[in-house]
């Protein structure tokens, strides 16, 4: 029953923050188009590079902690070795 109603809280709370997210993109788009209608294409290039970076940081974290898990597991496992015997 629990593992319902965390599946449910988690599908609430994706419909509500998307809503927010959609304004953004929105905001976004617009503020482009005006920089492209006065001839200023830069910003779009930027934009894209700060979405890029947004982008790859989660999973670059994610890779990180990994890696130090990786690494802890890796030696308190030959913290248990002992004279050729497994504990």
């Amino acid at each position: 029953m629990k593992v319902i109603k965390g599946f449910l809280l988690t599908i609430l709370f994706t419909l509500i923050s998307q809503i927010q997210s959609l304004a953004q993109c929105a905001m976004c788009r617009a503020s482009v188009e005006n920089n492209v209608h006065t001839g200023e294409t830069s910003v779009g290039a930027g934009l894209n590079t700060g979405i890029l970076y947004l982008f790859i940081m989660p999973y670059l974290i994610a890779m990180v902690i990994g890696y130090m898990w990786y690494k802890n597991a890796k030696k308190r496992k030959s913290k248990f070795v002992f004279q050729g015997e497994k504990f």
